[in-house]
């Protein structure tokens, strides 16, 4: 009997850490297979750091300058038939997307989920500096052929 080979994808989604790389996300890591940084991450520390745990899609953020200039400020990828576009700022989506499955953005650092004609919008909050009293979040997602599974993840501080 053959053994079916695993495809189901285990995806952290974090956004504007601003410098700041917590134990708590940290530990969030050890069991994912690639992650998402929806950008503000202000220092090349904090992707470098990221990297070591799975595949990682990263975009650039207002905050992040002169050292991020060669991450895209836009970018699609497809994972296990989920067809992502991410962004920093939701006021850069644009009005007509084709082919997308879930739209990831950051910038006002709150945790965000709503399904527009099909898509899934989602801001995973921050995970970094706390802003305006809000939590610390941040978003599981389990994809396995094109299905989507996701869980908002409030990191204690």
């Amino acid at each position: 009997m053959e053994k079916k080979e695993e495809l189901m994808k285990h995806i952290a989604i974090l956004s504007d850490t601003h410098g700041l790389l917590r134990e708590n996300v940290m530990a969030e890591l050890t069991s994912i297979d690639c992650i998402i940084h929806a950008g503000d991450i202000d220092t090349p520390y904090i992707l470098e750091s990221i990297r070591e745990y799975g595949d990682t899609y990263v975009v650039r953020g207002n905050n992040d300058k002169g050292w991020a200039e060669a991450l895209p400020k836009i970018l699609t990828v497809t994972i296990e038939g989920v067809r992502f576009f991410i962004v920093h700022n939701k006021k850069d989506i644009p009005k007509e997307l084709n082919n997308v499955d879930v739209v990831v953005y950051g910038h006002s650092h709150k945790y965000t989920t709503e399904v527009i004609n099909g898509v899934l919008m989602l801001n995973p909050g921050s995970c970094g500096k706390r802003r305006f009293h809000l939590d610390i979040t941040m978003c599981h997602m389990t994809v396995d052929v094109g299905c989507i599974k996701y869980e908002k993840v409030v990191i204690p501080v």
